[in-house]
């Protein structure tokens, strides 16, 4: 059992050494004063001036903000209520039905959602731009929201639920009182993955993207096509930091949900 244990943690860890180890590259040499990526010549901050001075890329980076905010949000509030949905279900086939329909979402590759949302898109005559990126991230958003409000539902204590109803509280006094309260963290950790999931999305607006309206993942793959260019060194750290520092909230949100979770089981017992 030892020896098993101990060699998973081996293929952990190379796991994340093939993982992080290019990516430090490409941030070490983000502060190279040469121009190439062969060898690191001294020490520089200019490629992140330039890349701060760049106000085309300032705008992009706006743009990506901005629908990273109004999808999550816009995703959380359907996915919120899509997940309370499926939790009141109490047919156990078609709860299993509805679940597997958002898993396979998840599980769907990006490809093929762009190129289903391009479609789309194209057959009804809609023009490509910030709109068909908007609602796009908020439809592969909201899979994400409702697999994380799930479980907070499921820790639900549903004797609350009744005691309310027996009270006199009405659909919308429960709603609002009782169940969304007790699942705050959970909609939190489900708005964390989903600004994070739009905000690093290439694949999906690659594809919807169009009429001068671009991202940072698109613009970033744009200008790494171009040669090699220490700029988008320093851009790709950036915007790994700011998914980093996403992450890193998620995390946060999730232990004080668990921590909930142990004081709501400690009150109840």
């Amino acid at each position: 059992m030892n020896n098993t244990l101990k060699w998973s943690k081996l293929y952990l860890f190379f796991v994340f050494i093939l993982l992080y180890v290019p990516i430090f590259y490409l941030i070490y040499f983000s502060f190279n004063e040469g121009g190439t990526m062969n060898e690191f010549t001294g020490f520089t901050l200019e490629h992140y001036s330039n890349v701060l001075q760049d106000q085309r890329l300032i705008q992009i980076v706006i743009h990506t903000l901005l629908i990273a905010l109004i999808s999550s949000t816009i995703a959380t509030i359907i996915g919120t209520f899509g997940a309370i949905g499926i939790y009141s279900v109490r047919s156990h086939r078609v709860k299993e039905s509805l679940l597997g329909a958002n898993n396979i979402l998840l599980v769907s590759p990006d490809v093929i959602i762009g190129s289903s949302f391009l479609l789309l898109f194209t057959i009804i005559g809609y023009q490509l731009g910030f709109m068909s990126v908007l609602l796009s991230h908020i439809a592969f958003s909201i899979p994400i929201v409702v697999l994380m409000v799930l479980p907070s539902l499921e820790e639900l204590n549903e004797s609350m639920i009744k005691a309310a109803e027996d009270l006199g509280a009405n659909r919308w006094q429960v709603l609002s009182q009782v169940i969304l309260p007790n699942i705050v963290p959970g909609i939190f950790a489900g708005f964390f993955m989903a600004f994070t999931y739009s905000l690093d999305d290439f694949a999906v607006t690659f594809f919807v993207t169009g009429n001068g309206f671009t991202t940072l993942s698109v613009e970033i793959y744009s200008r790494a096509r171009q040669g090699i260019s220490l700029e988008i060194n320093a851009l790709s750290a950036l915007l790994f930091i700011a998914s980093l520092l996403l992450v890193l909230g998620y995390y946060f949100v999730s232990k004080y949900n668990r921590r909930v979770r142990r004081v709501e089981k400690v009150v109840a017992g």
